[in-house]
């Protein structure tokens, strides 16, 4: 009996894990299925930001009451840029994609923040180039997959693949559709193929930009409740400017009433956005951030099943292809991250030198930030990292603990 107990506290970060990305999935369905209600994809946006930011100011208020550093002016503006690169505009762009293309295709695209990180971050300086290590090189040749397989995934089209086929109707043809509402059209519409994957893909890179500067934010403001406080704050200011600006006339649009759009917006917003951040940061200290970035390509695989289920959508070879190959370089891009800060955590607890300690308590914290900004954003968790007990605790905890277990077994 004791045995049962303690595998199920074992297996408690994975079924947490599962309900994380189940959870994600749904929103790309509650994504589709307000937009099919005739209900505006900026205004879905600005109400999920305020929803969150309900959700999780509570949060930073309670545990982190006494914690916080000054709110100077720069962190805001790190919040303002944080919020608007990975926040408002990446949501707008990403729930527009997915009304022109699909929910599958749209979650596939997600997939390639880790490697467009990459990428920006070698740019700015922020990584290392390096060809000559194990890491650098799965990194590299990651990054080349992922890009690869994105085109494919935009490009090339295939046969269609029947899986099954059931009689569950949940999108119905509306005759008054306003215009981010015509589901029943975008496959047919050929500028849908093409700006679908741009508006996609784009919304990924905005993310990618977003951790760059959130790397910055989080060395000068290392609360993450309170800062994911404060950008779903700055969000939900930006995307209902951006509504308002862009829906002038259309202010009945703005009523929510007991339908699918209040569920949508108070799913995506106060359960996604807020309740998943709690699960997914328990997960992060319990297993690390490597363990909760291996579940991000579920999140694809369950959007597919649920959109050919419930959504009527056709798969494709090229999308299934595209997708795969996507999630390869992922996993090679997650590995050689993930060899690269193991050999940094080893040697935290060996260096005598302060500002060898600090430097590499920066390196990782600056991931551990990628963790409430990916659960708030529109993909899943890219969390590069191995160890994050780093951040809350001292080197000579984890020298001991090597000691205590020398097999590194938990």
């Amino acid at each position: 009996m004791a045995m049962l107990c303690n595998m199920i506290h074992g297996m408690k970060p994975t079924m947490m894990m599962i309900m994380v990305q189940v959870v994600l999935a749904g929103v790309n369905v509650f994504y589709k299925l307000a937009a099919n209600d005739g209900m505006s994809m900026r205004i879905l946006v600005a109400y999920r930001f305020m929803f969150a930011a309900a959700a999780v100011v509570p949060l930073a208020l309670i545990f982190e009451r006494n914690k916080r550093p000054k709110l100077t002016r720069m962190i805001l503006l790190q919040a303002f840029v944080c919020a608007l690169l990975g926040g408002s505009l990446a949501q707008n762009l990403y729930a527009q994609s997915l009304v022109m293309t699909s929910a599958t295709f749209a979650s596939a695209t997600t997939n390639l923040i880790p490697a467009l990180t990459f990428i920006i971050a070698v740019f700015f300086r922020l990584e290392k180039f390096e060809l000559k290590t194990k890491a650098g090189k799965a990194k590299f040749i990651g990054t080349l997959i992922c890009v690869g397989g994105a085109m494919l995934l935009t490009l090339y089209k295939g046969v269609e693949i029947n899986l099954w086929s059931t009689h569950l109707e949940l999108l119905h043809d509306k005759s008054n559709n306003h215009q981010n509402g015509h589901l029943a059209t975008s496959h047919q519409n050929s500028m849908y193929h093409i700006l679908g994957p741009i508006l996609a893909i784009s919304g990924s890179f905005s993310v990618a930009m977003a951790l760059i500067f959130q790397t910055k934010m989080s060395e000068n403001y290392p609360c993450h409740y309170s800062s994911t406080a404060l950008i779903c704050l700055m969000g939900s200011l930006q995307a209902v400017l951006f509504a308002l600006c862009m829906e002038k006339s259309r202010w009945d649009e703005w009523k929510l009433g007991w339908n699918i759009r209040l569920l949508s917006v108070a799913y995506s917003g106060a359960i996604a956005s807020g309740i998943m951040i709690i699960f997914t940061m328990w997960c992060v200290r319990m297993r690390g951030p490597l363990f909760v970035s291996v579940f991000s390509p579920l999140m694809l695989v369950l959007v597919a099943i649920a959109g050919s289920l419930f959504l009527d959508e056709k798969l494709h070879l090229g999308c299934v292809l595209g997708a795969f190959v996507i999630i390869c370089g992922l996993y090679l891009v997650l590995w050689g991250k993930g060899k690269e800060m193991k050999r940094i955590t080893q040697l935290m607890p060996t260096s005598e030198k302060p500002d060898e300690q600090i430097e590499m308590t920066a390196e990782t914290e600056k991931y551990m930030k990628s963790c409430n900004m990916m659960v708030m954003g529109v993909a899943p968790n890219f969390l590069p990292t191995s160890e994050i007990e780093a951040i809350d605790s001292d080197p000579k905890d984890h020298l001991e603990e090597g000691n205590s277990n020398p097999n590194g077994n938990a």
